[in-house]
């Protein structure tokens, strides 16, 4: 009896075992289901191109902007959902809410406190080799902000440049926040695009990060998706100008149109054979050609030989160019 009931405690224990794999495998499926709207961010690969040419820009503006040695890098890219990154963001911090003018659409910079201090510190005249100073508790001062503030706009002037030869937009400085809650500028389930960035001056230095939602950044989705600038994805020109060529050689039907009028469905249905059509239309008077319903030129009627011929008068159709 006594090694039937140890039978039947490990049979119970496998299968508890067994049933809270099962549960979690089904979490985790769930998990993966509400997040296969992200979209890789390995499938924009002009993007890299575009972030390795802002921090090239960056590194030499912020140089000129301190005075300082100043060295910017990349840290990480990645997607994720902009609920998690607000919640996410370590304070205290600033996030700048910058709008894309041509896109109609807003991103956010967020800083870290080390950098912040570090940029103030170095355009006060801070001494170099020294970490900056950093007062926990207190709110940043109008001073500090009014710094900060001048050294996003020159971010975002690099921004707009790294963006130039793609597509150019126009970035420009919304508003600075300081509490996560008033910089939401997608709903928390939106997918988003977040650069990790670094800037490094000699000791002092920290984090800043970029956030681009995905409808920021639709307008230019089909140019991301490029592998390099220009990229036609395998077109043939040979063929689009044969094609093209040959287009001009299509038969069309072209309807010369003498009147036209509006009858009711009784008038319709009780005409006959033999009977006369009045038509609003003199022998001088001006008729409309037409190709598939779509009105070309004007032209007068007349006779040529046996035959009814229409003399063009007025061509409305654009002209091919050179």
């Amino acid at each position: 009896m006594k090694k039937v009931r140890l039978l039947l405690l490990a049979a119970a224990l496998a299968l508890l075992f067994t049933a809270a794999r099962v549960c979690e495998q089904v979490r985790t499926g769930i998990q993966a289901l509400i997040n296969s709207g992200l979209v890789a961010y390995e499938r924009l690969p002009m993007l890299d191109i575009i972030f390795d040419r802002f921090v090239r820009m960056m590194s030499t503006s912020l140089r000129n902007f301190t005075s300082d040695n100043i060295e910017v890098s990349i840290d990480n890219t990645s997607s994720i959902r902009f609920g998690d990154y607000l919640n996410s963001i370590p304070l205290p911090a600033m996030l700048a809410v910058f709008r894309a003018e041509e896109w109609d659409n807003y991103g956010l910079i967020t800083i870290d406190s080390n950098l912040i201090y570090s940029i103030v510190d170095a355009l006060l005249g801070g001494r170099r080799g020294t970490a900056a100073m950093r007062i926990e508790g207190r709110p940043y001062t109008t001073i500090e902000q009014t710094l900060i503030e001048r050294m996003i706009s020159v971010v975002l002037k690099d921004l707009c440049a790294a963006f130039e030869p793609l597509s150019p937009v126009t970035f420009a400085l919304d508003r600075v926040e300081t509490n996560p809650r008033f910089a939401s500028i997608a709903q928390a389930s939106n997918a988003a695009i977040l650069v990790k960035m670094r800037a490094d001056m000699e000791d002092r230095g920290g984090r800043f990060e970029m956030v681009l939602p995905y409808a920021t950044i639709e307008p230019v989705r089909e140019l991301l998706l490029q592998r390099f600038m220009g990229e036609k994805f395998g077109r043939d020109t040979i063929w689009e100008n044969h094609l093209a060529n040959e287009l001009w050689y299509t038969e069309v039907p072209v309807e010369a149109v003498l009147d036209e009028q509006v009858l009711t469905l009784g008038e319709v249905m009780g005409m006959e054979v033999g009977q006369t059509l009045m038509l609003n239309t003199g022998p001088d008077a001006e008729i409309d050609v037409r190709c598939n319903g779509v009105s070309m030129m004007n032209g007068r009627m007349g006779r040529m030989g046996p035959h009814v011929a229409v003399k063009i008068e007025n061509i409305k159709m654009r002209k091919r160019k050179p």
